[in-house]
């Protein structure tokens, strides 16, 4: 049996991947070989050494510490896409809020209770001041055309009529594909920023892309333009986007991510981080995560991982040696001369590397003996080995 930890509630679904005759799944368990989590902070978690996955039933993982389980061998999983949706219609609500002050205006009415049949000569009298610009006609830059970004971009293009202008240099075959032909390719984000009355950030938070929306950046936008953060919070210094506001440089800024100095500023619209939270994506994200955890725990198919390569298997053919390792110069020559040594025939091999970390999938007729597989062990730059035999 597989013994699953789950680090906060999830979704029932995850039982359509792990079941019950192989798996065990509690939020109790000690000594787990995988874990499930969705927003629980791991940061300063001890990690069992018979721990072999953490699946994350969402997109971001700045709430794991990669690095350290790299170096334990443990593959961390996330499940892009699955929350899409969610993510993507809470945007264009917020790319409305962005041109109208439907915020502000709802918050102002909420004022005029208690004044009986005068309600309505006072909102006639009040609503001027809640006037904002339509979105037809507009440009829209989206920065990140990922599983989210080519969703919006796609909504604005087809559905809202805007001109939009998108750039992401790592964009998959995938997202391009999805993409209408209506969208125009930007050669930088710096032809996006410059052009775009909306701008709306899909990138993920890493140390070259924290504070990435700051004075520099909106100095050249348009003035008047709205930005939109749906992200996370540290893609943006505050203190710039409030003194951009404050000045006039920005007509507005939306976010999912709320902070003490956000809160109540004006031309600020902040949503309780609401990006993911529908039944909908919450599903589609446990299912996903658990169906990650089940490949990899039984035969060693790593997909969606953010710290190792993917690596697409089925069944092993009699018997399966996968190891983790540091992706260094003679691994695999090293790798396959200690199993040679140790009378190891290897019958199949496929190697993958992810910057750092790589995989060795070895195939062969019959298991290694303890110490042939212990030798292998030793070997400088061996992080974890697994075995697998057909059932």
């Amino acid at each position: 049996m597989y013994k699953i930890q789950t680090l906060n509630a999830i979704s029932d679904e995850i039982y359509t991947q792990l079941s019950t005759d192989k798996y065990t799944v509690s939020k109790d368990e000690p000594v787990p070989d995988a874990i499930l989590v969705r927003s629980a902070a791991m940061h300063d978690m001890t990690f069992n050494k018979e721990l072999q996955a953490i699946g994350r039933a969402g997109a971001g993982v700045n709430n794991i510490p990669i690095d350290r389980c790299s170096k334990e061998g443990i593959v961390v999983f996330n499940t892009p896409g699955a929350n899409a949706n969610a993510v993507a219609e809470l945007v264009i609500a917020g790319l409305m809020m962005s041109g109208r002050k439907i915020a502000d205006g709802i918050d102002w009415v909420k004022s005029l209770k208690g004044q009986g049949a005068e309600v309505g000569k006072l909102v006639e009298k009040g609503k001027g001041q809640f006037v904002g610009a339509e979105l037809r006609g507009k440009t829209l830059g989206v920065i990140g055309l990922g599983a989210i970004g080519a969703i919006v971009a796609n909504a604005a293009s087809r559905g809202l009529g805007m001109n939009v202008i998108g750039f992401d240099p790592f964009i998959s075959v995938e997202s391009a594909w999805s993409l209408s032909t209506t969208i125009h390719r930007a050669a930088s984000a710096d032809d996006v920023i410059a052009q775009a009355d909306f701008i709306t950030f899909h990138v993920p938070l890493n140390d070259k892309t924290r504070g990435t929306i700051n004075a520099e950046m909106i100095s050249k936008m348009k003035d008047g333009a709205r930005i939109l953060n749906f992200s996370r919070g540290e893609l943006a210094n505050t203190a710039d986007v409030l003194a951009a506001l404050e000045s006039g440089k920005l007509e507005r800024y939306v976010t999912d991510f709320p902070s003490d100095e956000l809160i109540g500023a004006d031309k600020v619209v902040c949503i309780p981080h609401l990006g993911a939270s529908t039944p909908e994506s919450e599903d589609n994200c446990a299912r996903m995560a658990a169906a990650e955890l089940r490949d990899y725990l039984e035969v060693g198919s790593i997909h969606n991982s953010v710290n190792f390569p993917e690596l697409q298997l089925g069944e092993p053919e009699a018997v399966r040696v996968l190891v983790l390792h540091e992706n260094i110069p003679n691994m695999i020559s090293n790798i396959t001369a200690a199993a040679a040594k140790e009378g190891i025939n290897i019958e199949n091999m496929v190697n993958k590397s992810k910057k750092d970390m790589s995989v060795t999938v070895m195939e062969m007729a019959e298991l290694p003996s303890k110490h042939a597989l212990e030798t292998l062990a030793e070997l400088q730059g061996i992080i974890r080995i697994r075995t697998f035999t057909r059932e």
